[in-house]
């Protein structure tokens, strides 16, 4: 569908404005009027709707936003501190908006959790890990003492469970976080699209071509030629994970981010995954007392910045392989909803118990008493072997 837009800026009025007119011989009314003729999915037509990510992609002043706001309306969000004014009749820029955004700012002291309005504490922690912040210790923190990338991650997922539009579009899309986040970000976002775990249609307006593989759009609209592209044009780069034993000394950089304690249990196994030389998640595995050919994972811990694309799947799975090698049975106990979804999809794990909150697991061994949980809810796997390649 051809969309014709024109933007005109009202030319102020000043001895300066007209100095300046005169000294470069500038035709102000040329000058501050826009036209962008652009080819965009017909959003109301069926025939368009098989489509579940889009970008609009140029460089600044190319008219991105302009053209978001003028198609999609209130469909279009935009982080906090670069505006939260928006008109549903499409305003450009230096118009005065007659309808202010009702979406809150984030709490200034409150919880990232507790800034979702009313919604179920599970559909937030759930779409929290969608995006790739499935953090704990993050959820609980207030917005602003959070990372660039965790506060890209929370608008994210705040404009995907909030909005009430089936189509949401994004302005600004990793303008302010590193192009790593940027990249595995995109890929976290894509994915939760594609599974239907997110059941959204996503608009992506950012000036920034590197993410447009990781995101493998379904269109994509370049305004540095107002061209239209249709098809998954783009396929995201292989993500090699490297995953080797290691020492206790690499966990301290993994331990604020684990939901439990900090501490780590003696005769722990340690093991580091690396992506391209960067160290991106550890686990552990301990022995399970009067078992002694069983194990259970005891940690596993996956930073924020590279969460979302399946990291701490991969590298549980690779570490119950080589345990398995000594002839080892493996289990993992955990409370964590993307670990949960996880282990109860893959035919590698099979699961052994459920523990609802306020009950403690304990199994007994040798005469005594072992507690394994204190008082969560928790969910108890075995590995059948075979897991994610």
């Amino acid at each position: 569908m051809l969309h014709t837009i024109t933007v005109e800026t009202a030319v102020p009025e000043s001895f300066r404005v007209a100095q300046v007119a005169g000294m470069f011989d500038l035709p102000l009314a040329v000058k501050l009027r826009n036209t962008f003729e652009v080819e965009l999915p017909d959003f109301d037509d069926a025939a368009d709707e098989n489509w579940k990510i889009g970008v609009i992609v140029g460089p600044s002043g190319s008219g991105k936003t302009t053209v978001a706001r003028r198609v999609f309306g209130e469909r279009l969000w935009q982080t906090e501190g670069v505006g939260s004014l928006f008109r549903a009749d499409g305003a450009p820029n230096g118009e005065t908006p007659t309808e202010k955004d009702s979406r809150p700012p984030w709490p200034a002291d409150a919880a990232v959790i507790d800034g979702f309005g009313d919604l179920p504490t599970k559909d937030i922690t759930h779409a929290l890990t969608a995006v790739g912040l499935g953090s704990p210790p993050a959820w609980v923190r207030p917005h602003k003492t959070l990372s660039n990338g965790e506060r890209f991650r929370c608008d994210l997922a705040r404009a995907l469970l909030c909005s009430p539009h089936e189509i949401v579009v994004f302005d600004e899309f990793t303008s302010v976080v590193d192009r790593t986040v940027a990249k595995i970000g995109s890929a976290a976002v894509a994915k939760a699209i594609r599974s239907g775990r997110v059941k959204k249609r996503f608009v992506a307006v950012t000036c920034h071509y590197d993410v447009i593989e990781w995101l493998e759009p379904d269109w994509t609209l370049d305004m540095a030629t107002q061209q239209l592209a249709r098809g998954c044009l783009w396929r995201r780069p292989a993500i090699e994970i490297e995953v080797r034993r290691s020492t206790r000394r690499e966990w301290p950089r993994f331990a604020r981010h684990h939901y439990l304690s900090g501490s780590l249990g003696g005769g722990a196994r340690c093991y580091l995954a690396t992506w391209e030389g960067t160290p991106v998640a550890f686990a552990a595995t301990l022995k399970m007392f009067g078992f002694p050919r069983r194990r259970r994972v005891t940690r596993l811990v996956t930073l924020p910045d590279y969460q979302g694309i399946g990291v701490g799947a991969r590298l549980l799975d690779a570490v119950c392989d080589i345990e398995s090698e000594d002839a080892h049975r493996l289990s993992v106990t955990t409370s964590h909803p993307a670990m949960i979804r996880y282990c109860e999809q893959s035919p590698a794990w099979r699961r052994t118990h459920v523990c609802p909150a306020g009950a403690r697991k304990h199994y007994r061994a040798r005469g005594r008493v072992v507690k394994t949980s204190q008082g969560r809810a928790v969910v108890s796997f075995a590995y059948l072997g075979g897991g994610t390649p």
